[in-house]
């Protein structure tokens, strides 16, 4: 992803936090679709996660950019998660849906890192783009689970054994 280059220090800032404010609604209606109570704990996770980026990033744009519009805009320049999915999808397409979202903030950030204007924006947005990463990691395993065993998110609880019995000694 590359970042418009006509777009000011303070409105690459905005794209972010509108960014953030649609991953956290995604979250939190993803949880509406999922039983699975590790699964529940771990998007309340996400969405709290998102949350907290919103308002680091309002917090920088209102320290940094005094008298500049501080709004995030209407819509982003990144797509919401899920912007190209059909009208009913499946929980695996919202997570593969999410994943991709993850990846792509994670290069918006560190591409504006790089063009951040000072060290302290620098910091924080190469912050932001690790924590993306290690969202990658966490939405990546839920992937795996539910490639595995597709109805894992809609059981209140997963017991891998449960259709076993034990027939030895």
């Amino acid at each position: 992803m590359s970042i418009d280059n006509s777009l000011q220090p303070w409105q690459i800032l905005g794209v972010a936090v509108r960014s953030e404010i649609d991953a956290a609604a995604f979250y939190t209606r993803l949880l509406g679709r999922v039983r699975n109570l590790l699964l529940v704990q771990k998007l309340k996770f996400l969405a709290l996660e998102e949350e907290h980026h919103r308002a680091l990033l309002e917090r920088l744009l209102a320290e940094r950019y005094r008298g500049r519009p501080v709004d995030a805009p209407e819509s982003s320049l990144m797509p919401p998660i899920g912007a190209s999915l059909p009208a009913d999808p499946s929980v695996q397409a919202l997570f593969e849906a999410a994943l991709g979202a993850e990846k792509a903030a994670e290069a918006y950030y560190n591409e504006a890192a790089g063009r951040a204007e000072d060290e302290a924006s620098r910091h924080i947005l190469a912050y932001l783009g690790r924590v993306e990463r290690s969202h990658q990691a966490m939405i990546g395993s839920e992937l795996d689970l539910l490639r595995t065993f597709p109805d894992y998110y809609d059981v209140e609880d997963f017991h891998v054994a449960q259709d076993l019995f034990h027939v030895g000694p």
